[in-house]
């Protein structure tokens, strides 16, 4: 695969394309100034929600506003991530954060008037102005928390601090992949090669143990020397998160996050509870990984080895073709989405020193998502492709199918659409592999995902849950608390299947998901969800593939559980949960029998 040193030297096809946000810094700026013209204009509409017709107007103003600034800040996001610790990309990055706050603090006292409402007087407003009810929804999501919004002055204070404070995940990604030199490491064939987060786990692929060993300690020895600052950054993020739940009248940050899902408590409760009385399929998993890579013991540096020698190596372009085929149960129309995908430069591909790690989709409400990948040539990378691609296509099913203030659906069902792809990738290799080894590689890769995104979410949920706690009755995270909590967890999941080597505790410090707000959760009810109807559509339900079809073109208007209701989903029961880690299990089983079969070639 093609190793690049700088992004100058990748080539535009394999580049992400920002210009439908704005073609140069001329319209950027340009837009910057239109937005900043629009936030003082809707400061006049203070008083508004005592007459229809003016709160219709701000309402059209105030959403449009809205999703200008949203396309500014992603604009600068995206711009920073692809080139880190570029001056002008941080003054950029800097300047679309303060537009938000700008726009927050201009629209604060919206939501304090529209509380002070009686429930006639909010009634009446629909009747006076029947347009308003394009955005009734979302403004009955505004009423229900008439209890946890302030003053408009107590609004704008919250914003400034929260928009002065909320840069720990900036701060901890900055040190991890820029500011920290991890070593080098001397290859089979000769070559050194720079050991970053970038290609950390691809170098843990190395079949030479020497080689892991050596990546492994001196990652993870380096990434201790700073975890006590990454663990300060935590506690303080955790700490105004508990801080801002208090102020705006919530028992704690765990109450605020399930009242914004509208949802109880007993769906996490039915999901960790299935989990873990179900670990001895998680550790038949472990087992079934040292039995085919004929280990004795599984150590720190062997976590990341496949299954099976598929030495395949997958150019972008096989990746594409592959994925086109997988999806193909999905139907036409989803098979043209994914080609927009590709045609118009949507993913930023290859990895070099100084790129932002790991993948993501990041959409606006105006445009499709733009992703970010450090492609590789494994199967791991394709499979992220497929993951971060569902995503686009579920934003471009939204974005066609609901009017501008209502595509931003919940995190909670997000996940469905990405992790679906990778089922079905999954079972496309299981099936077509050209060899046994790429089969193989199939079952291993979908088995990878269910134990990453359920049992490895449970697992990490549960622990920021812990997390949360310990702020909230006014204890400190620190990097011992944090490393004994690790461990402990690890070792109920892990079981004996898995030696506890000394680098183990370190796992935390690299996790950006805690800086997402029980973002982790959301991952475990989608594998769930997506193993149910990946399933179901593999074996042919054409009722199944229309309810999906359906469901992915839900947004906002739509409560998660609603959303789920139209797959025939209760997020209460257990069976979804017990499903997927049935599903997990045949897998495990069937990889087993391929292996063992002698007319597979």
């Amino acid at each position: 695969m093609q190793k690049y040193n700088s992004r100058k030297d990748v080539p535009e096809k394999y580049k992400w394309d920002l210009t439908p946000f704005f073609k140069d810094d001329s319209e950027f700026n340009k837009t910057y100034d239109k937005v900043l013209k629009t936030i003082a204009e809707l400061k006049e509409y203070v008083n508004c929600t005592k007459d229809a017709q003016k709160l219709y107007e701000f309402l059209n103003k105030n959403i449009e506003c809205s999703a200008l600034c949203e396309d500014i800040y992603v604009y600068a996001y995206l711009i920073n991530d692809q080139e880190l610790g570029i001056s002008s990309s941080i003054e950029r990055k800097n300047r679309a954060e303060m537009l938000l706050a700008l726009f927050s603090n201009a629209t604060n006292f919206f939501a304090p008037e529209l509380l002070k409402l009686t429930q006639n007087e909010y009634d009446k407003l629909f009747k006076d102005n029947e347009k308003l009810l394009e955005y009734k929804r979302a403004l009955d999501r505004i009423y229900r928390e008439k209890e946890h919004i302030l003053t408009e002055n107590e609004e704008n204070i919250v914003t400034d601090l929260i928009n002065a404070m909320n840069h720990y995940d900036d701060i901890s990604s900055n040190i991890l992949n820029n500011e920290n030199d991890y070593g080098k490491v001397k290859l089979d064939d000769g070559t050194t090669v720079t050991i970053a987060p970038t290609n950390y786990r691809h170098l843990m692929r190395n079949k030479d143990v020497k080689i892991r060993k050596k990546v492994y300690n001196l990652f993870n020895k380096k990434i201790s020397q700073y975890s006590g600052t990454i663990s300060m950054l935590l506690n303080s993020y955790i700490a105004m998160n508990d801080k801002m739940a208090h102020i705006r009248h919530y028992k704690d940050s765990w109450s605020e996050k399930l009242f914004s899902w509208n949802l109880n408590d007993k769906v996490f409760k039915t999901l960790v509870n299935t989990t873990e009385n179900n670990l001895d399929v998680l550790q038949k998993y472990y087992k079934l990984k040292k039995d085919m890579l004929g280990l004795d013991v599984l150590h720190g540096y062997d976590m990341n080895l496949d299954f099976v020698d598929n030495n395949k190596e997958y150019s972008i372009e096989d990746a594409q073709n592959i994925i086109r085929k997988s999806i193909k149960p999905l139907g036409s129309d989803y098979a043209s989405k994914f080609e927009k995908i590709i045609t118009n430069r949507y993913i930023d591909y290859c990895q070099y020193k100084g790129k932002c790690s790991g993948g993501y989709s990041f959409a606006t409400v105006l445009n499709d998502s733009r992703i970010l990948l450090s492609f590789n040539g494994i199967l791991d990378s394709v499979s992220t492709i497929a993951h971060e691609s569902g995503h686009n296509v579920h934003h471009q099913y939204v974005k066609e199918n609901n009017p501008v203030q209502y595509r931003e659906p919940s995190t909670l069902i997000c996940e469905v659409m990405s992790l679906t792809n990778e089922c079905l990738l999954s079972n496309y290799l299981m099936e077509n592999g050209t060899t046994k080894e790429e089969k193989l590689s199939g079952i291993s890769n979908i088995l990878g995902v269910i134990v990453s995104n359920l049992y490895g979410a449970v697992r990490e949920g549960k622990m920021e849950q812990d997390m949360y706690q310990l702020v909230h009755k006014g204890g400190t995270i620190t990097k011992d608390y944090m490393d004994k909590l690790t461990r402990k967890s690890l070792k109920k999941y892990y079981g004996s299947e898995v030696k506890m080597d000394k680098y183990f505790n370190n796992s935390w410090v690299t996790r950006s998901h805690y800086y997402m707000h029980f973002y982790l959760y959301s991952y475990a009810i989608c594998i769930s969800v997506a193993s149910y109807v990946s399933s179901k559509i593999i074996n042919g339900d054409k009722d199944m593939l229309s309810k999906y079809l359906e469901f992915i073109k839900c947004g906002s208007d739509k409560w998660p559980s609603e959303a789920f209701q139209i797959l025939g989903i209760n997020l209460e029961d257990k069976e979804v949960y017990e499903g997927a880690i049935k599903y997990f299990d045949t897998l495990i089983d069937k990889y087993y029998k391929i292996y063992n079969d002698s007319e597979v070639k």
